[in-house]
């Protein structure tokens, strides 16, 4: 099961003009059996903690970090469960100039926040990985992949039981499809990919590492994806114009949908199936 916590990019942006596709900023829950994994600590990851808490239980997840810009990572010190004791958190990225640990430090710390990394309650643990590298977590395994963002991205691919999703946001295209996506989306059941800007605004927006949903679907279809979930979207982006850019997808790639908070996919019957 895919859910959705969080759709936006950039920053969270709340109001009556997004309410309905959603404000908080990327997270995405997948449950594979036993095995929680999330996508990005966005804002979104708050709500997810609180959702946990509520069910009184050891919780252990695995967290895949994108990268470490801002909307990526600032629920993570608002998620509940990671100042509780009986909790395991393992979080999964690429190496920077620092540790994923010395990265995520920053963050908390004085004098922007109160609350010290090292002072947490939950069991932590760091993976630094690679593209081209493949792991297991649980009962999925991991696939990872180079996408083309400033300061670096990756991408992953999870596989459980024949099924599959692709996570691919905060990525350019290029004048191609880009080969590494392609070949990390062959197959798969779901794409998640960064739709953040119209064809006519990217114009406008060269380089700085997002894309469109003409390119999502171009993918979508190169790779034979079963599905095509538009992600990442505007900031000032309004629910209606949201909608007018899922219809314009589904012109290309008709098995394309618009992310929205709250959002699920059983990935058990994810081709051809709507979102619930």
């Amino acid at each position: 099961m895919v859910h959705f916590w969080g759709v936006r990019g950039s920053i969270a942006s709340p109001g009556a003009a997004t309410a309905g596709v959603g404000g908080n900023t990327s997270c995405v829950e997948v449950v594979c059996g036993e095995t929680r994994i999330v996508l990005d600590a966005g804002t979104g990851l708050r709500g997810l903690g609180s959702e946990l808490m509520g069910r009184q239980e050891p919780l252990a997840l695995t967290l895949l970090l994108s990268h470490y810009h801002w909307d990526h990572i600032q629920g993570l010190p608002f998620f509940a469960p990671l100042y509780m004791k009986d909790a395991e958190l393992t979080i999964v990225g690429a190496r920077g100039t620092t540790s994923i640990r010395e990265t995520l430090h920053r963050q908390m710390s004085a004098p922007v926040f109160p609350v010290r990394l090292d002072e947490v309650g939950a069991k932590l643990e760091t993976r630094e990985v690679t593209p081209g590298s493949t792991f297991a977590v649980g009962e999925a395994t991991v696939r990872v992949a180079r996408g083309n963002h400033p300061g670096g991205v990756l991408a992953y691919r999870i596989e459980h039981q024949g099924r599959s999703i692709v996570y691919a946001t905060d990525t350019e295209h290029y004048a191609c499809v880009d080969p590494a996506l392609r070949a990390l989306a062959e197959g798969a059941d779901v794409l998640i990919y960064d739709a953040q800007y119209t064809p006519e605004e990217y114009a406008n927006k060269v380089g700085w590492g997002h894309s469109t949903f003409l390119h999502g679907t171009d993918l979508a279809r190169s790779a034979g994806a079963g599905g095509l979930v538009l992600f990442h979207h505007d900031p000032a982006r309004s629910d209606a114009r949201v909608l007018e850019i899922e219809a314009r997808a589904r012109e290309y790639f008709p098995a394309s949908m618009a992310a929205r908070e709250g959002m699920q996919i059983d990935l058990a019957n994810a081709r051809g199936a709507q979102a619930a």
